[in-house]
């Protein structure tokens, strides 16, 4: 049995984004992703200032909002208190070290996960779902092999919280990460450069 979330909106995909994979401006696709209403978008980049993260988030909150679309702030968990954004995906060693209070005013809460320990910690601090990878080979990545659906299967039967498979996900892998007991995948690469993220999107359906 899959597990859900309430971050769901009638999909089991969450996009992650990318900027520096944009072919057109990044506003734009992200308008375009929230309007194919993903099961959310992870806002990541991960090279960015907190100043900086904070006005773009700021815009990107806005596109969601209008969209209707769950957007879930990464790693600067101050900002994302500060713009009233009550979604928050952090890497496992910031959750670690995050004040427990903090981490109570957060709706939803996940984390990035690469063990069954770190799912089983992750979901004893709090956290409503949890990404686990990498599960196939994907060009983050490069030269290493993903750890596969078995690995996928482990974790799922660790923990009770949501688990979304990430790293070189596909829409025709998508039956086979079902059937591990994942709620669903993440997606970055093909999203952020797709033509037409609805379509695109459409093909990780059931």
């Amino acid at each position: 049995m899959k597990k859900r979330t309430e971050i769901i909106n009638g999909s089991d995909i969450l996009s992650v984004t990318n900027r520096k994979l944009c072919r057109e401006k990044f506003l734009d696709r992200i308008e375009k992703i929230a309007a194919a209403h993903p099961a959310g978008i992870i806002l990541r980049e991960k090279d960015l200032s907190e100043e900086e993260y904070r006005n773009l988030a700021e815009q990107v909150l806005k596109i969601c909002r209008k969209q209707e679309t769950r957007c879930i702030l990464h790693s600067f968990f101050d900002t994302a208190l500060k713009l009233e954004c009550d979604a928050i995906h952090l890497p496992l060693s910031i959750l670690m070290n995050m004040d427990p209070e903090k981490r109570k005013q957060f709706r939803i809460m996940g984390a990035s996960c690469h063990s069954g320990e770190d799912a089983v910690l992750a979901e004893k601090m709090g956290c409503t779902y949890i990404t686990v990878g990498h599960i196939f080979e994907t060009d983050c990545k490069k030269g290493l092999p993903g750890r596969g659906l078995e690995f996928l299967e482990q974790v799922c039967q660790k923990v009770s919280v949501p688990v979304y498979a990430i790293g070189g996900i596909t829409g025709t892998a998508m039956e086979k990460i079902r059937r591990t007991g994942a709620a669903g995948a993440c997606v970055m690469s093909g999203v952020m450069t797709c033509e037409d993220p609805k379509e695109y999107l459409e093909g990780f359906k059931e």
